[in-house]
């Protein structure tokens, strides 16, 4: 058999495997858990401002009104990318940490999985960034969320080795963490460069956390790279530029803001191939949030964004219905559409659901994650398919 007639039935058979199990992925892992900023967070920002006066405008309608049909705690108005995943995988969806850690049966409400991400946060501690120049909003980084981790576990098992199934048996989900990091210096007084200053930081910190994880037992954890920040509405508003040089002529996203995530994913990429071969037991998934975003950053329409995917659903006007004092939640932020699913864009800061699911679904279907997540359901049902698999297929070379 030729060279080419073999690469042609790899190419069969994996497409069959591939497409056989994104139908089959249910039951895949036992559990979830989650670390991260609002990209993710399921409630626990929410508890940790649950008395907080005026009320935190993510915890008011109209956030939550498409599934929930009231506020979770969620950045959106309905799941999130973490929501599809559960649901896709059979199970429940992922509880927030710290508004179960209390409740006395924790146990077993945390046993198919917790979620320690929370609105806001940082990859690097608050002290870091400061010393930077930036200041953030939130003194909760993934070094206090690895904390929370910790804690759970040191009760949550008997013994090591129950934990240690326990997270073998478990997708770890690493964000996205990091973002919050560069919005916080890009939408405050911090120049590209000074930005750009900390992103080996950032990602040092992120796969030190990874290494923590999988020295406890993690086997499968799926990182997120960052999202196309140039396609902002947030980002959009503050730089807004007279130069039409300045954006994409296809998409109407900022060049220089793109091309910033796109550096940063792909150093984030190098410390993980770094990783794969410091780890050959684990499996270290990059989901590709760049790109499986600008799906519908290039393409709206045919994704169903009749309005577009710059433009905010939820705000209080100006040209990308987005205003930095008045966000989403707040009494005079009146400018609300009628249909979200039209939309892309939340609040100007997060997505829609109907813009969550279509990041889900590349990631789900193995179109953005590397290696292809789905593969990595196909070989926890049978180890023996690998003969088949050829990383060099998908243009990059993995140890598979």
């Amino acid at each position: 058999m030729t060279s080419s007639s073999l690469k042609l039935v790899k190419w069969s058979f994996l497409f069959l495997v591939l497409n056989h199990n994104f139908q089959n992925i249910e039951g895949c892992f036992d559990s979830i858990i989650s670390f991260g900023d609002s990209l993710a967070d399921t409630g626990n920002k929410l508890h940790i401002t649950l008395n907080k006066i005026p009320p935190s405008h993510f915890s008011l309608p109209p956030y939550g009104e498409t599934f929930f049909h009231h506020p979770t705690g969620r950045f959106s108005d309905g799941r999130l990318v973490i929501d599809f995943i559960a649901e896709s995988f059979g199970l429940p969806l992922v509880p927030a940490y710290l508004e179960g850690k209390d409740e006395r049966n924790y146990i077993v409400k945390f046993r198919q999985g917790v979620n320690f991400a929370v609105g806001g946060a940082t990859a690097l501690d608050s002290a870091y960034l400061l010393d930077k120049g930036v200041t953030s909003s939130n003194n909760v980084s993934l070094g206090t969320q690895l904390d929370w981790f910790k804690d759970m576990m040191s009760s949550f098992c008997k013994f090591p080795s129950e934990c240690k199934e326990f997270l073998q048996n478990s997708l770890i989900l690493m964000g996205e963490i990091g973002g919050n990091d560069f919005n916080y210096g890009f939408l405050g007084n911090s120049t590209k460069e000074e930005v750009e200053s900390y992103v080996p930081a950032v990602i040092k910190t992120l796969s030190s956390a990874i290494q923590e994880l999988i020295e406890l037992g993690a086997s499968t954890l799926l990182v997120p790279g960052d999202l196309p920040i140039g396609c902002s509405t947030a980002y959009l508003t503050k730089y807004m530029h007279s130069d039409k040089g300045q954006y994409d002529p296809k998409t109407g996203c900022l060049n220089w803001l793109n091309n910033f995530s796109q550096q940063y994913n792909e150093l984030l990429q190098k410390e993980l191939h770094l990783l794969r071969d410091l780890y050959p037991a684990a499996t270290i998934i990059y989901a590709d949030y760049y790109n499986a975003a600008m799906q519908f950053y290039a393409s709206p329409k045919s994704h169903g964004f009749r309005k577009g995917a710059l433009v905010a659903c939820c705000g209080a006007g100006g040209p990308y219905n987005f205003m930095f004092s008045t966000i989403c939640g707040d009494p005079a932020a009146r400018n609300i559409c009628s249909d979200t699913s039209v939309y892309a864009s939340w609040d100007g800061m997060h997505f829609t659901e109907a813009a969550y699911k279509w990041i889900a679904t590349g990631l789900l279907k193995g179109t953005f994650t590397f290696p292809p997540l789905p593969k990595i359901c196909t070989d926890r049902f049978n180890p023996n398919v690998n003969q088949f698999y050829d990383s060099e297929l998908f243009g990059v070379r993995y140890k598979v």
